[in-house]
C-alpha cells in the first residue's frame, strides 16, 4: 500500500512539473499580455490596500488536495482589496481581449463575491494602496452570490460624452454561479465587433452584444426618442377593452344566498366506527409529581393520550354527517362582459427626442492599467489562481487545459469517490476505499490526456505567434517573461 502511494505521488509530481514547463512555454510563445500563476508569494508584486475598512488577510496557500498555489481569502466576514499593475496600459479598442481566472470556493459560498476589477489609469483618481470599492474601473467580471443575487457579473463602466459622468452597464440574464467546492475557470472574450462571450469551464454560457439594449442595462447606445414625462393620460380616456353588459338581467332562478356547502344526507357512518370510544383517554401510567402542591397548583389531573383503540378504527366518538358542495350554489350574479364600443386602446405618452441621446460608433472602453480584487464576503476559503489577460482565446484555452483541467479532473474524481463512500453507509472502511481508488486509473489518465492536448495547443500557438507577432508584441512578451521570473 505504501509503495503504491509513493508511486502515485511521484507520478502526480511529474505531471505537475511537466504542466508547469508547458505553461512557461505557452507564456513565452503566445501573445499573453498578463499572467499570474501565484507559484511564488504575491507580496512582492501585488499591493494590499491600506484602507481601514479592508481588514481581510490574504494568504499564499495551496489549493486543497493539490500542490498548486493560489491567492486565498483567509477570514470570514471581511472586506478584501489587493491590486497588481500591468507592465503597460492595455488598450481595449478594436482588438480581441480575453479575460480569464480561476476560483475555488473551498468552503462554499453563501454570501460574497469572487470577481475581478480591471482598473482605469490612476489619473482617474486612485492609488494601489488606497484601492477600494470607489476606485474607477473599466470592466468588472466574475461570480457573485448573496440573497437573490446569483450571477457571473460582466459590467462595463463607460463615460457619457454628454455630461462626462461614468455609468455602469450590466449584462442581463447573466449565468449562475457554480456553488460546489470544485475549481472553476471564468472566461470573458471581448471581440472587435462589440460582442462579448462568457464561458465557464471552457463552455460558452452567454453571448451578448454590448450595443444591444436587450443584453445590457442601461443600454450603451441611448434611444433616440423617449416617453414625454410631461404627457399625462386624458381624464376621458377609456382604456377598458370590455365592459359589463348593461342590458343583461339576472335569471329568475338565480339564488345568490345559497350556501357553498350543505350536509350530505346520503352519507352513512363507516363500519367499525367506535361511537363509545373517545379520541383521548387518561394516561394511567402517569404519576403525580412529588413536588405538586394541590393548594398552589390545583387538583392534579392525569394528562391525556391518544386512545390506542382509535388507531385501527375509522373513527371514534360521536359521528356526524359530513358536508358536501351545494349543487345549487351559484354565488353573486354579475352581468357578462361585452366589447367596449368606446375603447380607445392602451394609452402611452407621446415620444419626444431624447435630450441625452448621443451617437455611438465603436465602443470605447478606457484602457486597463491594473488587475484588482475588491470583495466583501461572509465566507473564507475562496482561492484565486491563474489570472490571465490575452489577445487570443487559444491562449486562454491552452492555459485552461494546462492548469485548470488536471485539477478539476482530480477534484471531480475525489467527489465521485466521496459520494460512493457515502452511499455505502459506512459498510466499507477507509482502507477499502483507498484500494478501490487505486484501482481506478482515471485520475492519472485525465492528467496525461490534458498534457497531450496542451502539447498540441502549444505547437499551434507557437506557429500562430511566430507568423503574426509584430515587434511590439515580441518586446512585450520578452518583458513579461522577465517579470514572471522576478516574481
Amino acid at each position: 500500500m505504501e509503495e503504491s502511494k509513493r508511486r502515485m505521488c511521484c507520478l502526480q509530481f511529474f505531471c505537475l512539473l511537466l504542466i508547469g514547463c508547458l505553461v512557461l512555454e505557452i507564456y513565452a510563445s503566445s501573445g499573453t499580455i498578463f499572467y499570474e500563476s501565484f507559484d511564488q508569494s504575491f507580496e512582492k508584486s501585488w499591493i494590499v490596500s491600506e484602507k481601514e475598512d479592508y481588514l481581510g488577510v490574504w494568504k499564499h496557500s495551496k489549493s486543497e488536495g493539490h500542490d498548486d498555489y493560489g491567492l486565498l481569502v483567509s477570514e470570514k466576514a471581511r472586506k478584501y482589496a489587493i491590486v497588481k499593475e500591468l507592465d503597460k496600459p492595455l488598450e481595449l479598442k478594436d482588438r480581441t481581449t480575453v479575460l480569464q481566472f480561476e476560483t475555488r470556493l473551498q468552503n462554499g459560498l453563501q454570501c460574497g463575491g469572487a470577481y475581478l476589477k480591471y482598473l482605469r489609469p490612476q489619473e482617474a483618481g486612485w492609488t494601489p494602496k488606497q484601492f477600494d470599492n470607489k476606485s474607477p474601473y473599466s470592466i468588472m467580471f466574475g461570480p457573485d452570490k448573496c440573497g437573490s443575487t446569483d450571477k457571473v457579473h460582466f459590467i462595463v463602466n463607460l463615460k457619457n460624452p454628454m455630461d462626462g459622468k461614468y455609468e455602469e452597464h450590466h449584462l442581463k440574464a447573466s449565468p449562475s454561479v457554480p456553488l460546489d467546492k470544485l475549481s472553476h475557470v471564468y472566461t470573458a472574450i471581448l471581440n472587435p465587433d462589440d460582442t462579448v462571450i462568457i464561458m465557464i469551464d471552457g463552455k460558452e454560457e452567454k453571448k451578448a452584444d454590448l450595443m444591444s439594449p436587450a443584453d445590457f442595462h442601461p443600454p450603451v447606445r441611448p434611444e433616440k426618442t423617449i416617453h414625454d414625462p410631461e404627457d399625462k393620460m386624458p381624464e376621458d380616456w377609456d382604456g377598458r377593452s370590455k365592459i359589463p353588459d348593461r342590458d343583461a338581467k339576472k335569471p329568475d332562478d338565480w339564488v345568490e344566498d345559497a350556501p357553498l356547502e350543505i350536509i350530505d344526507e346520503d352519507a352513512e357512518m363507516p363500519e367499525g366506527w367506535l361511537v363509545d370510544e373517545p379520541y383521548e383517554i387518561d394516561d394511567l401510567e402517569a404519576v403525580k409529581p412529588e413536588d405538586w402542591d394541590d393548594e398552589e397548583d390545583g387538583e392534579w389531573e392525569r394528562p391525556k393520550i391518544d386512545n390506542p383503540k382509535c388507531e385501527s378504527a375509522p373513527g371514534c366518538g360521536e359521528w356526524t354527517k359530513p358536508m358536501k358542495r351545494n349543487p345549487d350554489y351559484k354565488g353573486p350574479w354579475y352581468p357578462p362582459l361585452i366589447e367596449n364600443p368606446n375603447y380607445m386602446g392602451v394609452w402611452k405618452p407621446r415620444e419626444i427626442p431624447n435630450p441625452n441621446y448621443y451617437e455611438v460608433g465603436k465602443l470605447n472602453i478606457e484602457p486597463v492599467v491594473a488587475v484588482g480584487i475588491e470583495i466583501w464576503t461572509m465566507q473564507d476559503g475562496i482561492l484565486f489562481d491563474n489570472i490571465l489577460i490575452a489577445s487570443d482565446e487559444k491562449d486562454a484555452a491552452s492555459i485552461r487545459d494546462a492548469t485548470w483541467k488536471p485539477k478539476f479532473s482530480v477534484e471531480k474524481e475525489n467527489q465521485t469517490i466521496e459520494e460512493q463512500a457515502a452511499s455505502l453507509d459506512g459498510l466499507k472502511g477507509t482502507q477499502e476505499l483507498i484500494e478501490e481508488a487505486e484501482k481506478q486509473p482515471s485520475i492519472v489518465v485525465g492528467i496525461i490526456i490534458s498534457i497531450v492536448v496542451v502539447i498540441g495547443k502549444v505547437k499551434d500557438v507557437g506557429k500562430t505567434s511566430s507568423g503574426e507577432a509584430d515587434d511590439e508584441d515580441a518586446a512585450a512578451a520578452h518583458h513579461k517573461r522577465n517579470t514572471r521570473r522576478d516574481s
